[in-house]
């Protein structure tokens, strides 16, 4: 077997070893029960989870009253500089998990963390969508090289 055959091998051996060693950031960083309520804890938690995406995706942390995790999912996936989302998918995932809050976060894969108009729109749009069944977004976060918040910049 040549160096070219294994390569493919090592690839997805560094791919379960990046995925154990986020676990344990994760472990480590954060107490199941610890609620997201300081912009920069959730900033670090955020960038931990959606840095080493190849692909823009669109995460929806989905959290109790206490703002306690009860579940995060990647409900979108995009390509290199694009994802399209959906209010409503947004709405139904918040109503799985019986949340009394959300924060939204998506991921820049260029690095840049420029708000655009396009990510203004898609946020007042969820953020509507939610009020009508009674759920808060907290916050919109872009992760790139560094990570902005809509909440910080006065967009929320």
């Amino acid at each position: 077997m040549s160096a070219l055959d294994l390569s493919p091998v090592f690839a997805a051996n560094e791919q379960r070893v990046i995925r154990r060693a986020l676990r344990l950031l994760e472990k480590y960083q954060r107490q199941p029960t610890e609620p997201f309520t300081s912009t920069s804890f959730t900033k670090n938690w955020l960038r931990l989870q959606m840095a080493h995406q190849e692909r823009e995706v669109f995460l929806v942390m989905c959290l109790d009253n206490q703002h306690c995790l009860l579940e995060q999912e990647i409900l979108f996936t995009g390509t290199i500089s694009h994802t399209e989302v959906h209010p409503r998918e947004v709405v139904k995932l918040a109503l799985k998990h019986n949340a009394a809050a959300v924060i939204l976060a998506h991921n820049h894969p260029s690095g840049t963390t420029e708000i655009s108009k396009q990510d203004k729109q898609v946020t007042q749009q969820v953020v509507k969508a939610l009020a009508l069944v009674e759920v808060r977004v907290l916050d919109h976060l872009v992760v790139g090289n560094e990570v902005v918040s809509f909440a910080e910049h006065g967009l929320l």
